[in-house]
């Protein structure tokens, strides 16, 4: 369910109702939201604030998280914020009902029992599609650990355009290319279906469409980019993302690029590259429909086929002015190295570890 910040948030007051105690999983970009801080406000009902987290969250966090949920006796969750706050509460709420007190990793390894406490987020950003998908992240131990489950995606999803108005310039680029990344990764997966991929298009569509008054900031531009944003989440929420995601989580490590930017970084390379070397398909459905599929992405991206869409893809990235890092030798075996196997099974063209190397020579200086 989608609801909005019209009529002083109608939508919110509806959902709230039958609510007794809310936890509000919160990062520091509430400070900036002057409405709905307002809103909150005027809300009687009582609620408990929890910030104890970073980027990047940790599972112990969560667990700290759970402890507030249960010992102040909350019957629900919002969720305010980007990815990670989002991520978190998803957590909060998967844990809640487990056995235990979570100690030494156990719930990550625990059998998971659904629940329905009812759960709502507002995105803060758009980009990550956390709000529509059954992924979250954690930390534990220094590792990052993929938790996934049908039963934490948000039941409902606030969007307020006014959440964008105050984020810095670069935040709202690379969070922008995280959408559009995950919607053409989405595209071409192995596991795209023929509802994904329209996700993928109506994202690819909104991302272009809306670009212009998004970095203006414009109040219809940043509801577009909300809306684009969502649209890939449910894209990846069925296929997963594929290469690009897979080659750019090393790239922010190194060189403290945020995620949209590193993983537009590599998709306007590997773009490209697919198009020359379709011939390599692994896709079950074959090198043809794989073509079919590429020349589909660029139509969604205002060109004529694959070809074109891929230098739009490299033009917008130029447009943006994002940095390309230099890498030395030692890095470009660090990068090749890191890259997650699993999530190259997605990916319709075979890679080994030879061509990533010459990938990443290409994404980066």
């Amino acid at each position: 369910m989608i609801i909005t910040a019209e009529e002083n948030y109608k939508g919110l007051d509806e959902w709230l109702e039958g609510k007794h105690k809310v936890l509000l999983v919160c990062d520091s970009s509430i400070q900036f939201l002057e409405g709905f801080n307002k809103k909150l406000d005027t809300i009687k009902k009582p609620m408990v604030y929890f910030s104890d987290f970073q980027p990047n969250p940790l599972y112990e966090s969560v667990v700290k998280g759970v402890k507030v949920f249960q010992n102040e006796e909350c019957d629900s969750i919002i969720a305010v914020g980007g990815g990670s706050a989002i991520d978190v509460a998803k957590c909060i709420k998967l844990y809640s009902n487990l056995p235990g007190d979570g100690a030494d990793g156990a719930w990550l390894k625990a059998e998971i029992i659904p629940n329905d406490i009812p759960f709502l987020a507002m995105p803060t950003t758009a980009g990550t599609g956390s709000e529509a998908t059954r992924y979250a992240v954690v930390y534990y131990k220094g590792a990052k650990q993929s938790v996934t489950s049908e039963s934490f995606i948000p039941e409902a999803v606030l969007m307020d355009p006014n959440a964008l108005k105050t984020l810095p310039l670069y935040q709202k680029k690379a969070t922008m290319c995280d959408a559009l990344c995950h919607a053409i990764e989405s595209f071409w997966s192995v596991n795209s279906t023929d509802e994904s991929k329209e996700y993928s298009k109506v994202a690819i569509q909104g991302v272009i469409e809306n670009m212009e008054g998004y970095l203006n900031n414009t109040e219809e531009g940043r509801a577009g980019m909300l809306r684009a944003a969502n649209t890939a989440g449910k894209a990846i929420n069925i296929t997963q993302t594929t290469a690009g995601h897979a080659m750019c989580y090393k790239i922010t490590s190194l060189f403290g690029s945020a995620h949209g930017h590193s993983a537009m970084l590599c998709d306007r390379v590997l773009f490209s590259w697919m198009v020359d070397n379709t011939d390599k398909c692994i896709d079950p459905r074959g090198e043809e429909y794989l073509k079919k599929t590429l020349d589909e992405i660029g139509l969604a991206l205002g060109c004529s086929d694959a070809r074109s869409g891929a230098d739009k893809l490299v033009e917008i990235f130029e447009r943006l002015g994002f940095d390309v890092p230099n890498a030395t030798e030692d890095q470009y075996e660090e990068l090749t190295t890191s890259v997650n196997p699993v999530r190259l099974k997605n990916h319709p063209i075979k890679l080994d570890e030879k061509t990533i190397d010459k990938l990443y020579h290409e994404v980066l200086r």
